[in-house]
């Protein structure tokens, strides 16, 4: 008989961060609002909560992974990152959201330490209303990476 391994929605007894760009702040606060307010209704205690505000959704991969090689072993079990990228009439966009894309996965397989993708990219500034509960999904992932990071942990 397999062996299934599967995260489940837990977070009591522990700690995330939550790294959010500044750029299109009126888009990021709304995201790390609802990732607070998540993180908090699943049983985070704020003192097991750090926040970290980078410039752009570029810097979003090497603010993370600072974040996470700086800190003490151990400190967080998931980390969410928050962002957003509009597209405009350049390709600008385009690599913005690549590069955050990659940023991201790559600190969380140099880290070990599952990062959840809390990135809007959007065609126009008005789709953003419809995606705000991108930070509240954002946390989902991460608990539940969190958690499935722990049982192969056990596992093993």
């Amino acid at each position: 008989m397999p062996r299934f391994f599967e995260g489940k929605l837990t977070a009591e007894g522990l700690r995330f961060a939550i790294v959010v760009s500044r750029w299109n702040s009126f888009i990021t606060e709304e995201l790390l609002g609802g990732a607070l307010d998540t993180l908090r209704r699943h049983g985070v205690r704020d003192e097991d909560i750090d926040v970290a505000r980078c410039p752009g959704a570029f810097e979003l991969g090497p603010a993370c992974q600072a974040m996470l090689k700086h800190a003490p072993a151990g400190r967080y079990h998931g980390l969410i990152a928050l962002g957003a990228v509009i597209r405009g009439g350049t390709p600008h966009f385009d690599y913005v959201s690549s590069e955050a894309a990659s940023g991201l996965q790559l600190a969380a397989i140099e880290t070990g330490v599952p990062v959840a993708f809390g990135v809007l990219t959007l065609d126009r500034q008005d789709q953003a209303e419809a995606r705000l509960d991108k930070g509240a999904e954002a946390v989902r992932t991460a608990l539940e990476m969190a958690d499935l990071f722990a049982n192969l942990r056990a596992a093993a």
